[in-house]
C-alpha cells in the first residue's frame, strides 16, 4: 500500500483536525482525540497529528491512483478549513 506524508507548517493543527473530523464524520468512519484524528475513506486512511508548529498528515491508500486522489481531497479540504491561513502542503511519498 503506497503511503504519502506531509508536514504542514501551522499553529492551528488541532483546530484543523477538529474541523475536518466533524466535516467527514457524517460520511466516513472517523476517530478523533486530543490533537489527532483518523479518517477511513473507501480507498485509504488519513492520519493527522497536531504538533506545536505543524500538522503532520499521513495517507495510506490501496494503490497509487487512490493515493493521488486522496492527496488532492485532503489538501483541498485542509485549505478550505484553514480559511484565511495560507497552508503549504508538500506530499512526500
Amino acid at each position: 500500500m503506497p503511503i504519502s506524508r506531509a508536514e504542514i507548517p501551522t499553529e492551528s493543527g488541532s483546530k484543523l483536525i477538529n474541523r475536518l473530523c466533524k466535516h467527514w464524520a457524517h460520511k466516513f468512519e472517523v476517530e478523533h482525540g486530543e490533537g489527532n484524528g483518523r479518517v477511513q475513506f473507501e480507498t485509504g486512511t488519513c492520519l493527522m497529528k497536531a504538533e506545536q508548529e505543524c500538522l503532520v498528515v499521513a495517507i495510506e491508500a490501496l494503490d497509487v491512483d487512490a493515493l493521488d486522489s486522496l492527496e488532492g481531497v485532503v489538501a483541498s479540504h485542509l485549505e478550505r478549513m484553514a480559511g484565511d491561513e495560507a497552508l503549504t502542503i508538500v506530499w512526500e511519498n
